[in-house]
């Protein structure tokens, strides 16, 4: 039913709303618990994640954050509700970004946590980068290492807090806002990584009507994953494929100065579909891309 214009065919990150001269983007997403946070992660990083999803789809659109409302279902327990409000306190002043209302409702005690958040970002650009806009040629990049979101998944469920960074990687993502503002000038599309590098840039290449080709090898990873998990093809695949890295996905012609660091990692070409490429040779793609709902 989202015909309107700005929804922009729900192929995008956020909606962007023309009003007279002033241009909107708004967004909104969800986290469920049991499928986007662990029961056992503390309620002051759940309300991080929370904000840093949302304000991860306005970067991704070059946005500046200007406001958000927020959907809170109380089911009872004071201690996680206030635990929740400490942390979103924190979250709100870490990206300047003002709570401007929502709504509180009761919640039943034995229902799974549904928290939902909307975000409203400017943008001055005429047409923010969407995902559809990449060109024949452009090489594909990543701003960041992918798969430390992951990473902090697999070693939460395996009972370990350590290392530190590959937790806080899953429980307290970074929205990179003024990455994004300082790249939506120059780039032909762009969008955030939340699913997978590999399904993620599919639906870019899909978007925009080309075939792309992922050197997996040239897909920064961290050193502390590359120390957890190794700098295998296996590992270099759980990474591209695992999701909750936020990192910002963008096409752009080889020879732009890019104003960030970043990382090339694979090239646009006319045609369909995605190939993946492993120490210079073709591999099969995964059987799973990444996240799918």
């Amino acid at each position: 039913m989202a015909r309107h214009p700005a929804a922009r065919g729900l192929a995008d990150d956020a909606a962007v709303l023309d009003i007279g001269e002033t241009r909107l983007v708004l967004t909104h997403d969800m986290l469920v618990e049991g499928i986007h946070f662990l029961s056992e992660d503390p309620a002051e990083d759940v309300a991080w994640k929370l904000l840093s999803v949302n304000l991860s789809d306005l970067a991704a659109k070059g946005a500046k954050p200007v406001g958000v409302l927020m959907g809170y279902g109380l089911t009872g327990n004071a201690e996680w509700d206030n635990g929740f409000l400490k942390g979103l306190k924190v979250a709100l002043s870490h990206y300047d970004v003002p709570l401007l209302g929502g709504d509180t409702v009761k919640q039943p005690a034995s229902d799974a946590r549904a928290l939902g958040l909307t975000a409203i970002g400017s943008c001055a650009l005429e047409s923010p980068p969407a995902r559809s806009g990449a060109q024949a040629g452009d090489h594909l990049y990543v701003t960041g290492p992918i798969g430390n979101g992951w990473a902090g998944l697999q070693l939460l469920l395996e009972g370990k807090n350590v290392p530190a960074p590959l937790i806080a990687s899953y429980r307290r993502p970074q929205a990179l806002v003024e990455t994004g503002q300082k790249l939506a000038p120059h780039v032909h599309a762009m969008m955030d990584i939340s699913d997978g590098l590999l399904i993620d840039a599919q639906r870019m290449a899909g978007a925009s009507g080309l075939s792309l080709s992922i050197a997996l090898d040239s897909v920064p990873l961290s050193e502390d994953f590359k120390r957890a998990f190794g700098d295998s093809e296996a590992a270099h695949i759980n990474a591209a494929t695992g999701g909750d890295d936020y990192q910002l996905l963008f096409a752009a012609p080889a020879n732009l100065d890019l104003p960030v660091p970043a990382v090339a990692v694979g090239k646009f070409a006319a045609g369909k579909g995605l190939s993946v490429t492993f120490g210079g040779g073709t591999i099969a793609l995964p059987e799973k891309l990444g996240y799918a709902h």
